[in-house]
């Protein structure tokens, strides 16, 4: 899987072009290979059918996942993020999945997974801003690990849009998006982050 923009039009012209590298080689770059199969995710207006890409050095297949949505999840990133922020803000996962409009569960489920990990994804975040950044303040902690996590992804996205401008690859440089390519969209996969930020084939950036 690679994470790209949201507009289809702009990953065909890099499809095109040649400038999507691959993630399994290192070496090829990717070309179209059909799509992958439709799904409805909650929070964006038309069902998502991802575009499938082929290495042309390792014939190896990826799907190309736009920035909006996480991997193996059916709720967009945003929806996941504003439960992230309220959940920040001292609310519990019912209030939370009251304010977001999803299963009390679904969310336990979400907060649970960032809640078992959040110190190793903080610093994942404070490490993408140092790489991208120059001269990075890192922030105190605040005494809520939440909070302190937001932060983090805050630093890194103003790291980002600072080196990168306000728009890059993939539209405007948000927290969320960041949240979303500095993961490769593994933000809740099980075993993420597994290595220091960098380490790794993810040929994507905001």
């Amino acid at each position: 899987m690679v994470t790209v923009e949201a507009d289809p039009v702009h990953v065909e012209s890099r499809l095109a072009a040649g400038t999507i590298g691959c993630p399994a080689c290192g070496d090829g770059v990717l070309g179209g290979w059909g799509y992958a199969r439709a799904r409805r995710i909650v929070g964006l207006g038309d069902r998502l059918r991802p575009r499938r890409a082929r290495c042309r050095a390792c014939a190896v297949t990826h799907v190309l996942l736009p920035a909006v949505v996480l991997l193996r999840r059916a709720y967009a990133a945003e929806l996941i993020w504003s439960a992230f922020t309220l959940r920040a803000e001292g609310c519990g996962h019912r209030r939370v999945a009251a304010a977001v409009g999803v299963p009390a569960t679904t969310v336990r489920g979400w907060l649970r997974r960032i809640e078992g990990r959040i110190e190793v994804v903080r610093s994942w975040f404070l490490g993408v801003a140092v790489l991208a950044g120059v001269d990075v303040t890192i922030p105190d902690t605040t005494g809520c690990r939440w909070r302190d996590l937001q932060c983090a992804v805050e630093t890194a996205s103003a790291a980002v849009r600072s080196r990168f401008g306000p728009a890059g690859f993939v539209g405007a440089v948000t927290p969320v998006r960041v949240a979303v390519v500095a993961s490769g969209g593994r933000l809740l996969a099980p075993g993420w982050p597994s290595a220091a930020p960098g380490v790794g084939r993810n040929t994507s950036r905001p």
